[in-house]
């Protein structure tokens, strides 16, 4: 009989969740305008899926002239009004999913760059119970792609990482994802996964449910027991 070590999923927010993404570059963009500045492409990939605070600190080297502290809550103010202006933009596949592991009884913890405030806004827009816990970026010693969001997640579930599904759309969650441990899952949105480590990317989570991750979760420890290389990690 085929092992079963499925014990829970992880979910990075931003662009896996929710396709809040365009809200976070539309505040970003608008900040770098008013002091006169542009986004490169090299900018707009470092940003994604990083943390808040190393984000700000990027804004700061380019000239913008405010705190990293004065940066992020100028940055989660514009988001968050924009996700409270309009119904919530879900990734396809991930409420049904959601709901799925609830009624299988597999515990899900929000792992976010976000803050706090902006996650629990989100969370509250889902059917209460959704989410066991919530890690948010401005409760971490180390952010993405460091994998402490992720050991974290584990912990706050009471699981060990291997037994955990970690879902993420940047290269740099799926970084702190694989190096924690956990069958990181890259789920493509805005940038390219392929040079990222994971142990499988798939195009969508529509259609997916909580028996199917079960089985790609056991297949992909059954085949990667001993973790090797990116290339041999990576699906193409």
């Amino acid at each position: 009989m085929k092992s079963d070590n499925f014990a829970a999923v992880l979910w990075d927010m931003d662009g896996t969740l929710i396709d809040s993404e365009p809200l976070w570059i539309e505040t970003e963009l608008a900040m770098l305008r008013r002091y006169g500045l542009e986004m490169s492409a090299e900018t707009h990939q470092r940003l994604i899926g990083s943390g808040l605070w190393e984000a700000a600190e990027h804004f700061r080297d380019l000239g913008v002239p405010l705190s990293a502290d004065e940066i992020v809550a100028e940055w989660v103010y514009g988001v968050s009004r924009g996700i409270a202006s309009s119904e919530p933009q879900w990734r396809p596949g991930a409420v049904e999913l959601l709901a799925s592991l609830k009624h299988a009884g597999v515990p899900c913890a929000l792992v976010t760059m976000s803050t706090r405030s902006l996650a629990d806004a989100v969370v509250a827009m889902l059917p209460e119970g959704t989410f066991s816990a919530v890690i948010a970026g401005d409760e971490v010693t180390h952010a993405k792609p460091h994998p402490e969001p992720y050991l974290l997640g584990a912990a706050a579930l009471n699981v060990q990482i291997e037994n955990c599904v970690a879902f993420e759309d940047s290269p740099t969650g799926l970084n702190s994802a694989y190096a924690s441990g956990a069958t990181a899952i890259g789920i493509p949105n805005m940038v390219s996964l392929d040079d990222a480590p994971a142990h499988r990317l798939i195009p969508t989570l529509a259609g997916i449910d909580a028996d199917t991750l079960r089985e790609l979760h056991n297949d992909i420890r059954a085949a990667h027991s001993e973790p090797t290389s990116v290339t041999e990690e990576t699906a193409q």
